[in-house]
């Protein structure tokens, strides 16, 4: 536990939030058998999922005169690949100007997700639950394969994005108490009706795929199959949580504990058809 983050100031949490999303999102583009590019300064993972999401520009702390090059080589790798990507660009990015240069390379704005943080030491353990509510770890196919239909209930792209995630956990594993994958599968009276995971990467436990079934939303089902894998986290010696919020989870990860501690933009190349296309000369093309 040498490498467990403990750092609770600002510029501290910031760096914590973008290493462990951009960690997670390499594991998981290396097990959908994505193309990594991992050097000083620069990471992506491309080709491994059929989400924009999960292929990615992850890291980039660039020189100004290399970024435009690199910029037109990662759409380029997505379009010979054949999928849709994002760039994940977070307060450490450089140059200052990268969201100005994307927008002129023919990248939108797809949106934005605000980087929290909480002490796991101080969290907010006393949230209301529906009675009959038991949320387990996910130990074996049946389990991952419940969860996998109650995240595609209402969660990103549905089924398809479902499917390729328990796919990939399926390579990573999920049965290791000392592993960095935890999952969770809330059930009330006996039906699946949340999840979340866990990974245990640059030094603190981040939180994902937190998603309730969309007829059982606001009952605090997905605060308390977030807070079951963070109490497990500060079991094992944790001290930091972090995530990257849905504006529909913010207001319920507030009262568990989460601060707002930076924004991650999401830049997303042009789109026709599911398929990179080129820009338009003139610059910005939207979908």
């Amino acid at each position: 536990m040498s490498d467990v983050h403990r750092d609770l100031a600002p510029a501290a949490l910031v760096r914590d939030i973008e290493n462990n999303g951009a960690d997670l999102l390499m594991e998981m583009g290396r097990a959908g058998g994505g193309e990594q590019r991992e050097e000083s300064g620069l990471r992506w993972t491309i080709g491994g999922s059929p989400i924009d999401y999960h292929n990615c520009v992850v890291e980039a702390v660039l020189a100004p005169t290399d970024v435009d090059e690199v910029i037109a080589a990662s759409i380029q790798r997505m379009r010979e690949r054949g999928v849709p990507g994002t760039w994940h660009v977070g307060p450490s990015m450089r140059p200052t100007d990268l969201a100005e240069r994307l927008l002129r390379a023919g990248l939108t704005l797809g949106g934005s997700e605000p980087g929290m943080a909480a002490d796991l030491h101080a969290l907010n353990d006393d949230l209301p639950v529906p009675g009959g509510l038991r949320i387990e770890r996910v130990r074996d196919e049946a389990g991952l394969a419940a969860w996998a239909q109650t995240l595609a209930q209402g969660f990103g792209e549905g089924e398809r994005e479902a499917t390729w995630v328990a796919a990939t956990y399926r390579v990573l594993g999920y049965h290791a108490d000392d592993g960095p994958w935890w999952h969770y599968l809330a059930r009330l009276n006996g039906e699946p009706v949340g999840t979340s995971t866990v990974f245990l990467g640059a030094g603190v436990a981040g939180v994902y795929f937190v998603s309730t079934a969309p007829h059982m939303r606001g009952r605090g089902i997905g605060a308390a199959t977030t807070l079951a894998g963070l109490v497990d986290a500060r079991q094992a010696g944790y001290r930091i949580g972090i995530l990257t919020s849905s504006t529909m989870g913010h207001a319920g990860y507030a009262r568990l504990g989460f601060r707002d501690y930076c924004t991650i933009d999401l830049y997303e190349p042009a789109l026709s058809g599911g398929v990179l296309r080129q820009a338009d000369p003139g610059g910005t093309v939207g979908r």
